[in-house]
């Protein structure tokens, strides 16, 4: 993320950034290293305020020994060589106080990428060079005492920007710091032992007790508990895990004990995943930072001929040199371009890391901010609208050959490896009612239609009512579908023996979701798998604008494209992996339910959860981020074109004038503007 505010020196001469770093991860060890970045950014606010206090100190009697402030004071302070002892405490001030300025503007100049930092270099040597020389002969008055406040004011102005700035990544850092440093690994006979956290490695056993933080990826071997995720997922209440599901490293463990097996080692950790992305996030640029970089480039060459400009008016006009030269250096102090430098990357830094918080992963900055231009958001309905689970509520033997448990029974045994929602839903109801479970083999998937393999010898599928129509045409039973029911139907040697019907209940956040799209003038489209019926049910009952029903994968990209060729600005929430080509195709990919899977490579942005809700947040919290943004920008460059002016002198006439000083002052307190503003943006 560059941008005109350069890298400055400490006090060692090693090359920093005094704005928000990115040293949160260590790219080179893939592991967090967050707490190197804090510190380093606490060095350099340190060095900050320990300048300015020498500079403080020292500015006093650069201030009392200045003619010009005597005039002012009406007093006289003068003994022999009080001129040098003038000189040289004003040399300490630009010499130490204005170093980190000097080296700035000497990495600008190597860089060739000239900035804030040319600016005040060039500002105060000018100031410095030209006081100098009035000590050792040239006729004129010094500005020693313009020079310290200036320097003074720059160093007050950075260290208060800087603090403003440590806390637009603190969310990051916060992030990093969930990653508990041991963990308590499980050796063979039950022994106990604390090992670093980064060297557990998949298969390891470890032991998480009451209160502290999980330590790995992996799943519940022994125990149960409540776990909070809300640093990880944004979900509010504690989760009730029990053995076999999975936990998330970086998760607050409640009163159990649990024993977890590591699925993998620390750098491949969800949290290590989420802490890259980012990182990568917030150094990325979308098109509103290039405009905002070029518009700084600008600004610096603006200042530059627009104070060389000044100083030639002036000095033609009569005015005397050191007239001419503070005007000039007024204008380039004031016309710095560091608000609008920062405008953009504090909002970055903020909205990502607080993002990342709430389950919100960017991968794509762009594809966050045109999230202000959806018109059409695109619905998967299972999982998102609905709650994902499936219940058996009715079914039936259409053969006389079968029972209505010969149904469910035929039907559990081809299902029985599939993690689908339909297989999931009946396999409950076969445990529900204990019954028995029979082997199946040749087990082969039909994309998008069902599932079929062999069982006692007979061929059984379980398939949609798209496929039975297809094979059979509009059948009696397919009039058997009720509102909000998805209908499988159990084929046996190809012959429809039965079928059934399953539930799946509309999620009591989904309403409230839809409302609030439709308060934003974002219109709301159903795309699913399921039948007809069952779609214009949930859409009906979500007071949705449209639907569309019996959509296999592959056809999803196409419904996409035709929402677009009507010139909507499209949104497409769906599985990052199946949905992959809509999601492609759709102007900001949502991928959503992805759990700790939050390599879905098609999407902009990844939903840890498969909340409704978490959809609309983003696209809300998308527009404010925009918003703070335009808001910032809008300071940055409108401050400078009131700025400019008064510092070139053209009310010098009307008796208003600023000084170095006073142009210093402004210059800082926009930057503090920019950074307060950035800080307050929130997610609803």
């Amino acid at each position: 993320m560059q941008h005109q505010h350069q890298p400055v020196k400490n006090e060692k001469g090693q090359a920093s950034h005094d704005r928000m770093g990115h040293e949160g991860m260590d790219h080179n060890s893939n592991h967090p290293m967050g707490s190197a970045g804090h510190d380093h950014h606490a060095m350099m606010i340190a060095d900050f305020r320990k300048r300015f206090y020498v500079v403080l100190v020292l500015t006093v009697p650069v201030m009392l020994l200045s003619t010009m402030i005597q005039h002012w004071l009406n007093l006289s302070i003068s003994f022999p060589g009080s001129q040098y002892v003038l000189l040289a405490a004003s040399s300490v001030v630009f010499f130490y106080g204005g170093w980190p300025f000097l080296t700035g503007w000497w990495e600008e100049m190597k860089a060739r990428n000239p900035g804030m930092m040319t600016l005040i270099g060039f500002a105060i040597t000018v100031a410095y060079v030209y006081s100098v020389a009035t000590v050792l002969g040239l006729k004129g008055m010094d500005f020693f005492w313009e020079l310290a406040t200036l320097i003074l004011v720059m160093l007050l102005g950075h260290w208060i920007e800087m603090r403003s700035v440590a806390g637009a990544s603190r969310e990051l850092e916060l992030l990093v710091q969930l990653m508990p440093s041991e963990a308590h690994i499980v050796h063979e006979g039950g022994h106990v032992m604390d090992v670093k956290t980064d060297s557990l490695k998949a298969g390891d056993i470890i032991l998480i007790k009451p209160g502290e933080k999980v330590a790995a990826d992996g799943v519940i071997a022994e125990g149960d508990s409540f776990l909070n995720e809300s640093m990880l997922t944004g979900e509010s209440k504690p989760v009730h895990k029990i053995k076999g599901d999975k936990v998330i490293a970086g998760a607050i463990n409640g009163n159990g004990v649990l024993k977890v097996t590591v699925q993998h080692g620390q750098k491949d950790s969800y949290l290590s995943k989420v802490i890259k992305l980012v990182d990568d996030a917030q150094k990325a640029k979308s098109k509103t930072q290039l405009l905002a970089d070029t518009a700084a480039r600008w600004l610096t060459v603006i200042a530059l001929l627009t104070g060389i400009a000044t100083f030639a008016y002036w000095f033609i006009d009569g005015k005397d040199l050191s007239f001419a030269i503070e005007r000039m250096v007024t204008v380039i102090v004031i016309c710095c371009p560091h608000a609008l430098g920062l405008a953009v990357p504090l909002v970055v830094a903020k909205s990502t890391a607080l993002s990342a918080k709430n389950g919100l992963l960017i991968k794509n900055r762009t594809a966050f901010e045109n999230s202000r231009r959806i018109t059409t958001l695109v619905f998967d309905k299972t999982g998102t609208l609905t709650v994902g689970k499936f219940e058996v509520v009715r079914y039936q033997a259409i053969h006389k050959e079968f029972s209505a448990d010969d149904i469910l029974r035929l039907a559990a045994a081809v299902e029985r490896g599939s993690e689908h929602t339909i297989a999931t839903g009946i396999l409950f109801k076969i445990n529900e009612l204990n019954l028995p479970l029979s082997g199946a083999s040749d087990i082969q998937a039909i994309t998008g239609k069902g599932i079929t393999g062999v069982v006692g010898g007979k061929k059984v599928a379980v398939v949609s009512p798209n496929y039975v129509t297809e094979k059979f045409g509009n059948i009696d039973v397919l009039q058997a579908i009720k509102p909000a029911e998805t209908l499988v139907y159990v084929m046996v040697d190809d012959q429809v023996a039965g079928f059934i019907a399953l539930a799946d209940q509309i999620r009591p956040e989904s309403p409230d979701a839809i409302k609030t799209l439709h308060q934003n003038q974002i219109k709301t489209t159903l795309l699913t798998g399921d039948n007809k019926i069952v779609a214009e049910g949930v859409a009906k009952e979500l007071g949705m604008d449209n639907y569309f029903a019996e959509v296999l994968p592959h056809q999803k990209l196409e419904k996409i494209k035709e929402l677009q060729g009507r010139g909507e600005f499209v949104a497409m929430t769906g599985d990052g992996v199946n949905d992959a080509p809509a999601l492609a195709q759709a102007n900001v990919g949502i991928a959503v339910g992805s759990g700790s899977d939050i390599a879905a490579e098609t999407a902009g942005i990844v939903l840890v959860n498969s909340n409704p809700k978490d959809i609309v947040s983003l696209i809300l919290f998308g527009k404010a981020t925009y918003r703070k943004m335009i808001q910032n920008l809008i300071w940055a460059t409108g401050y400078n074109i009131i700025a400019l002016p008064l510092a070139a002198g053209v009310l010098y006439k009307q008796g208003i004038l600023l000084s170095p000083a006073a142009g210093a002052v402004l210059m800082s307190l926009s930057t503090v503007v920019v950074a307060i503003n950035a800080s307050l943006l929130k997610v609803k």
